[in-house]
């Protein structure tokens, strides 16, 4: 629900320089704090977890990354309608929980087998597979969930001032969990970081609870058409599907992702390559991989809390969206030119930096002008399956291009028309958000 939290205008009170900065107001302390908490909790957990998946990439060996993804893509695909069957018959308030605890158990059971597998000296190869693809799944339906259960109960105008202030929350925690895992993981081992993770995401159940408390508490009178409400939001469990391909705003925004995880993806792999080449040892790729993600998120979070906020409000969504598609360009002429570790790895991060500082939040705020049903079930399609159907594309694509005996440079060369075209449909999507909170505003959705 678009306006689940109201604007007041009872504050009387002139805002002070940090609601100034962060573009707070009295009211929304609680939620956003809470909010804040909860993104952090589920993004530290992951990035606990990221460098190991990268691990084990590169240990089951750059040729099999296209079938990790192709296994990746189809265990989305069955889990996208698994997800919008419990969305149509159980209740918001019941099935957020749910989706954490399910994730909590997998993390557990991982960890206990691979204790079993580096007590015994076992080959675990095929094991750290099953982890990278499950690590691919959890981390997009962990996130999708957050950013669907946010633009339920906050409204487009709030959404514009405090998802960049949420986000932050999350780059923050993805920031200390990255740190942790640098730290940690030559002394402890990868496979005891698992209980780190499942502890946090535990956390952010007990922030969801209080999120769905101060909700129904702030809106007693309508509690039935909030994220509180014991009602569940129906329709057909397919619906999220066929949204996408009825509305041309959601092929917009589909077309994007799949072109976002396209040109992530093939740095992706020339990461992996370059890597397995020069850093041999296990857990020192995984600290590798890790200051890569603290790097990246202490860049993205300066955009977060400072900048994000005034570019939206200066230029609007298009332009905030259409940031990283011009700097992916940028890149991938760089990359043509210096094919090295050193300069994917700096690409690396200023792109995962700008997406996560500027075109994440940005994207997100898309849902804040769509009915309930589509921001949990269309979203989570879209930042699932039809995200990873881009790393499919994206790796098979490389996979093929290096048989056929291109080299990194020749391939760099490849991806700047699709950055091109990403760049233009960010422009068209920032008009047609507009229109569409217009069109939803008429037909009496709020």
């Amino acid at each position: 629900m678009a306006d689940t939290m109201p604007d007041t205008s009872s504050d009387t009170v002139q805002p002070s320089l940090f609601d100034r900065v962060f573009g707070l107001e009295k009211h929304e302390y609680v939620p956003v704090a809470w909010s804040f908490a909860y993104f952090f909790c589920v993004l530290s957990s992951y990035y606990i977890l990221r460098p190991v998946r990268e691990s084990m990439a590169v240990g089951s060996g750059p040729n099999t990354i296209p079938w990790l993804f192709f296994g990746t893509f189809v265990t989305m695909l069955i889990a996208t309608p698994v997800f919008g069957w419990v969305a149509s018959r159980y209740a918001r308030r019941q099935f957020l929980p749910w989706v954490y605890l399910f994730f909590i158990t997998n993390i557990l059971i991982f960890w206990v087998v691979f204790s079993i597998a580096i007590d015994s000296d076992s080959d675990h190869v095929w094991l750290g597979r099953v982890f990278f693809v499950w690590l691919s799944v959890f981390n997009l339906f962990v996130v999708s969930v957050f950013w669907s259960f946010m633009a339920d109960i906050y409204t487009r105008e709030q959404g514009r001032r405090l998802f960049g202030v949420i986000t932050a929350g999350g780059s923050i925690g993805a920031l200390i969990g990255g740190g942790a895992t640098s730290i940690l993981v030559v002394t402890i081992g990868f496979q005891n970081l698992f209980p780190f993770a499942a502890t946090l995401l535990l956390i952010a159940i007990f922030c969801i609870t209080r999120l769905r408390q101060w909700v129904e508490q702030s809106h007693a009178d309508d509690v039935l058409e909030t994220a509180a409400s014991k009602k569940p939001l129906g329709g057909n469990p397919f619906s999220g599907i066929t949204h996408v391909f009825s509305s041309r705003y959601f092929t917009g925004i589909a077309i994007s992702s799949i072109i976002a995880s396209l040109l992530g993806t093939a740095l992706y792999m020339f990461m992996a390559q370059l890597v397995a080449q020069a850093i041999p040892d296990v857990d020192e790729q995984t600290r590798f991989f890790s200051n890569i993600n603290n790097a990246t998120n202490a860049i993205a979070l300066l955009g977060q809390l400072l900048v994000v906020k005034h570019v939206v409000h200066r230029f609007g969504v298009g332009v905030s969206m259409s940031l990283l598609p011009v700097a992916s360009v940028a890149g991938f002429i760089l990359l043509a030119i210096e094919p090295t570790l050193a300069i994917v790895a700096l690409i690396t991060v200023l792109r995962r930096a700008l997406g996560f500082g500027f075109s994440k939040p940005t994207t997100d705020m898309l849902y804040s002008v769509v009915t309930p049903e589509e921001k949990y079930k269309t979203k989570n399609f879209i930042d699932t399956a039809v995200y990873r159907s881009g790393d499919l594309i994206g790796t098979w694509s490389i996979k093929g291009f290096v048989l056929a005996g291109l080299s990194i440079p020749a391939i760099s060369v490849l991806m700047l028309p699709f950055a091109a075209i990403w760049g233009a449909i960010a422009i068209w999507l920032g008009r047609d958000y507009r229109s569409q909170a217009k069109r939803l505003k008429e037909s009496g959705v709020t």
